[in-house]
């Protein structure tokens, strides 16, 4: 796990390459084999942000034991500079939400992470 949910009102001309090249960035950024990396990317050509409809994104990751203030920095950075490059979106023109729910409140294969790994 980490599963990344991406919105933004810039079509991407290649959803599945975008995606598939994100999911190996996402994996280097968040440290993470990207086995267990879900990405899923969706384009809203009405999304606004700061009252206009110029490129932006809102992007949430969901992630288990390594959201912290120190790497979300990191992270952000990263992932800033790619939608930039990518989307051509300024980095005033979107959010990033970090989510850690908590082993016991992340289910997989039937049962949930904190099982999986003994709590």
């Amino acid at each position: 796990m980490p599963s990344l949910t991406i919105t933004t009102n810039v079509k991407v001309p290649d959803q599945k390459a975008f995606v598939l090249a994100f999911s190996k960035l996402a994996a280097e950024t968040l440290r993470k084999p990207e086995t267990y990396i879900s990405v899923s990317y969706n384009y809203d050509e009405f999304l606004t942000f700061a009252g206009s409809v110029e490129p932006a994104f809102l992007m949430t990751i969901v992630s288990l034991d390594n959201i912290n203030p120190e790497l979300n920095d990191q992270y952000s950075k990263v992932f800033f500079d790619h939608f930039n490059e990518k989307l051509g979106v300024e980095g005033n023109r979107g959010y990033i939400t970090y989510i850690d729910p908590g082993r016991a409140y992340l289910g997989h294969k039937g049962t949930t992470f904190a099982t999986i790994f003994g709590k």
